[in-house]
């Protein structure tokens, strides 16, 4: 939707600059996510699960209005394993947030959303995709 104000053209309450949406950079954002992203891998230690003993956390994005975090996790063992682990982290979740509720000093802790991070093995199979094709290549050429 588009609308006006002033003369300045807002879509979904963005202001358009030349008709693109500007898209706002949240420093509180970023600074709570570099500080959950270290509470959370404190707490991730502390955790008596086995499912979860492996996990790493690779990336923790929080939304513009501070309200939810994804969480991404990986970890070396299987995709089965992976998808244990952050099946027991989104079960834990709760018990996360009420021990980042004590830690932390925010009006609104935000809700957590454990999810895994295929990126490392996409590439793996990329990179084993492009090793093979060279290989294949070389012995016709041979």
């Amino acid at each position: 939707m588009l609308r006006s104000h002033r003369g300045a053209a807002y879509r979904h309450g963005r202001r358009l600059s030349a008709g693109i949406a500007v898209v706002k950079d949240y420093p509180r954002a970023a600074r709570l996510s570099s500080q959950l992203h270290q509470e959370l891998s404190g707490l991730l230690r502390e955790l008596t699960d086995p499912r979860v003993a492996k996990v790493n956390i690779t990336s923790v994005e929080v939304s513009h209005d501070l309200r939810n975090v994804n969480v991404l996790v990986s970890m070396l063992d299987g995709d089965e394993s992976l998808k244990a682990a952050v099946k027991a982290l989104n079960g834990a979740a709760g018990r996360l947030h009420r021990a980042l509720g004590a830690r932390l000093r925010l009006r609104y802790v935000p809700a957590l959303h454990f999810q895994g991070d295929w990126a490392l093995r996409e590439g793996d199979r990329v990179h084993d995709l492009i090793r093979d094709a060279i290989a294949r290549d070389r012995d016709h050429t041979d």
